[in-house]
């Protein structure tokens, strides 16, 4: 039987999803607790890699399981098993999938969110699930520069330096800007993302703000296929994944 989760964490204490040798991940943490659960360990499949404190408000990952692990219905799987996690990790959901079903080669659509604090406080209930930046920043100038990126186009400026994928083609569904007071948020869906490619967004983004990068200029940064010329890379801690989109969901 193969069982999709829905899963939500904070990202903070972690070397992101998957498992790594001498470091902590969300993978790790959430094996041991079906393994207890279930009295056995099963195959874990994430749909995505996120990184060291990076969070998710909804992470979906597979678990290959055998008729002994029947006896618990899936309705129950989140009480059953979130005991056995901490308080930074919790499972939402259970329900079963095809076997043929991959939770990273069947989205259709993802949703990342970064949270800005544009304040020169800090706010201390927030400390690590925010990035914390004093100077002010305009949100209808970001917005502008937003809709640079949206659209199908190759994004390899905006890949971090180093990755081996070569295929940069993305297509951006929406890229949207909002201010609440002191918090700007920077909603972002695409079919796929490349490594570091939301937080290098989120960074220009800022930096067309402040003026280091002129707006006009922007559609040629991209195209440049440079990663140089685009803005820095914004920190890990403001950033999560939102939203995980399948063929079959409603």
């Amino acid at each position: 039987m193969n069982v999709l989760l829905t899963v939500s964490y904070i990202g903070t204490r972690y070397c992101g999803w998957q498992v790594q040798n001498n470091a902590l991940s969300v993978q790790a943490v959430l094996q041991q607790a079906l393994e207890k659960m279930l009295g056995r360990r099963y195959p874990l499949t994430g749909c995505s890699r996120t990184d060291a404190g990076v969070h998710a408000r909804m992470f979906c990952c597979t678990v290959s399981t055998d008729e002994q692990a029947n006896a618990v219905p899936l309705d129950k799987w989140p009480q059953a098993v979130n005991p056995f996690l901490t308080d930074d990790i919790a499972v939402l959901k259970a329900r079963q999938v095809p076997d043929s079903f991959h939770p990273r080669y069947d989205v259709i659509e993802k949703e990342y969110v970064y949270r800005i604090r544009n304040s020169s406080v800090r706010d201390p209930f927030a400390a690590g699930l925010v990035y914390l930046y004093p100077k002010r920043l305009d949100e209808e100038t970001m917005q502008k520069a937003a809709q640079a990126f949206v659209g199908k186009k190759d994004f390899t400026a905006c890949m971090a330096q180093g990755s081996d994928v070569t295929d940069c083609v993305r297509d951006v569904k929406y890229l949207r800007v909002k201010r609440i007071g002191e918090e700007i948020t920077i909603a972002i869906a695409a079919d796929g993302f490349l490594y570091n490619m939301v937080r290098i967004i989120v960074g220009t983004l800022i930096d067309v703000s402040t003026g280091r990068i002129p707006l006009d200029e922007l559609p040629a940064r991209i195209a440049s296929r440079e990663r140089s010329r685009m803005g820095f890379t914004a920190p890990a801690c403001g950033l999560y994944l939102n939203k995980v989109r399948y063929q079959d969901d409603e």
